[in-house]
């Protein structure tokens, strides 16, 4: 498991009581805007970063840029999601990679109309992970999408649809040729309001394919430091049900506490 430490983030997590709530924005996420009032672009950027010294050095970066818009018939949202970490080798004094990870997601949804809960959609998402047993995966879906609100404060998004996929596996440290697939995709989104000052977020994903099966999920919470800034905690795993290379765990998790900032 993965663990990233802001410091600056836990000093004033310490320091600060929380007030005033933001929008957070991750993987998946769904923003509840007023249809009719926003135009503009919600986005925000992610930072943990980690450094250790004297009998182990190491070298952790967590970043994460997320945009999204909500307006009349339409809504989008986007992300970049990197990590990336190196470990220094006490004996040799070589640094080594052990962890390199992007990941890029797209999608927009065309409500029926504005006030209405099922819409359209088409999602887009590519990965480069060489220690996944992949040199990259992506995908691409399209189906029917429904937002249900439970209460003023808690709603969840349902997404169903057919899609492809591509990748390219690594057997031995040896790239394979590409494979593709066709895939049903199946998606669900929680967001809750806890209170004024802070928000859970919940998330999975699955794309359904002929040989393999790729799944993400995430879970977090998150409280507003000020106006700009919050403070996130979150813990997401990625799991493969088929990998060519049996020497790779078929899960990754990742365990992280972040600053948020919102603009």
């Amino acid at each position: 498991m993965k663990y990233i430490i802001t410091p600056i983030a836990l000093a004033i997590a310490m320091s600060t009581a929380l007030p005033a709530s933001a929008s957070i924005f991750m993987y998946d996420d769904a923003s509840d805007l007023d249809t009719e009032a926003k135009k503009d672009w919600d986005a925000s950027a992610e930072l943990g970063l980690l450094y250790t010294s004297g009998n182990t050095k190491t070298e952790t970066l967590r970043s994460k840029l997320s945009a999204a818009r909500d307006y009349e018939n339409w809504r989008h949202k986007g992300v970049i999601d990197y990590y990336r970490a190196e470990q220094e080798n006490q004996t040799t004094g070589v640094t080594a990679t052990t962890g390199d990870k992007l990941f890029i997601s797209a999608q927009s949804n065309y409500k029926f109309s504005p006030e209405s809960r099922s819409s359209l959609f088409v999602f887009t998402s590519y990965e480069e992970d060489k220690f996944s047993g992949y040199e990259y995966q992506g995908t691409v879906a399209v189906g029917y999408g429904a937002r249900y609100r439970y209460s003023e404060s808690l709603f969840a998004d349902y997404e169903i649809g057919p899609g492809y996929s591509l990748n390219k596996p690594i057997i031995n440290g040896v790239v394979q040729e590409q494979e593709s697939s066709a895939i049903l995709r199946i998606a669900g989104n929680l967001v809750w309001d806890v209170s004024k000052n802070s928000k859970f977020n919940a998330l999975a994903a699955t794309e359904i394919g002929e040989v393999n099966t790729k799944s993400r999920a995430e879970v977090s919470i998150s409280a507003n430091v000020n106006s700009s800034l919050a403070l996130k905690f979150s813990i997401s795993g990625t799991h493969n049900s088929f990998l060519d290379d049996p020497s790779k765990e078929k899960l990754d998790t990742e365990t992280a506490v972040t600053l948020v900032y919102s603009f």
